[in-house]
């Protein structure tokens, strides 16, 4: 294992992570939990975007999304994706890669219910990234939704969660003179002991 001090301290990437967000979440003034989410067609053409990470669990990351959007079309193709969380107040990133694999339990209900009604509403109302004739369209299916569900919908079985199981984690701090601090965490498997590594900035 590559010795780490400070920021870097630590065996366990989840908690290094859980304590990084931790920390930008008291630092960023909008979505401290923002990641660029990137994913691949069938073609192997890239594709990225915004979404929130919602869960950092044990041994995975989790965020939601329509599994009929893009990016739910190309992780179940691919089965694999990548993120970045970046924080500017704090001159800090995290760099993922891994597996995937769908959370449409449990846990999914319960986020769901967690989300304000206007939200759960819209995952009903939105067809993600299919094409729409106008706002106005959108507005008269959340109406029509509304008028369905009322103030409970349930959750969709078209929209949950995805666990990014990672191969693969990268830290990395700004540096002064550009010498930045980089660490990556790598393994083949979820089962195998992690190595680490110090990388050139």
């Amino acid at each position: 294992m590559a010795e780490r001090t400070g920021i870097f301290a630590g065996e366990d990437p989840f908690e290094i992570a859980r304590a990084w967000l931790a920390e930008a979440e008291d630092r960023e003034v909008n979505d401290p939990n923002a990641i660029a989410l990137s994913t691949v067609d069938e073609t192997g053409m890239p594709n990225a975007r915004m979404v929130l990470l919602k869960e950092i669990e044990v041994a995975a990351f989790v965020f939601y999304t329509n599994y009929g959007s893009a990016k739910g079309r190309e992780i179940a193709g691919a089965g694999k994706a990548a993120f970045v969380w970046h924080s500017k107040s704090l001159r800090r990133q995290i760099r993922v890669r891994g597996t995937t694999e769908r959370e449409d339990g449990p846990q999914a209900d319960d986020y769901y219910a967690s989300r304000s009604l206007k939200s759960r509403l819209g995952a009903w109302a939105s067809k993600q990234s299919e094409p729409l004739e106008s706002r106005a369209a959108l507005m008269a299916e959340v109406a029509r939704v509304t008028a369905r569900f009322g103030s409970n919908p349930p959750r969709p079985d078209f929209w949950g969660g995805i666990r990014l199981v990672p191969q693969e984690v990268e830290f990395w701090a700004d540096g002064a003179f550009r010498l930045h601090d980089r660490f990556a965490w790598r393994r083949r498997d979820p089962a195998e002991p992690w190595t680490v590594q110090r990388l050139n900035p």
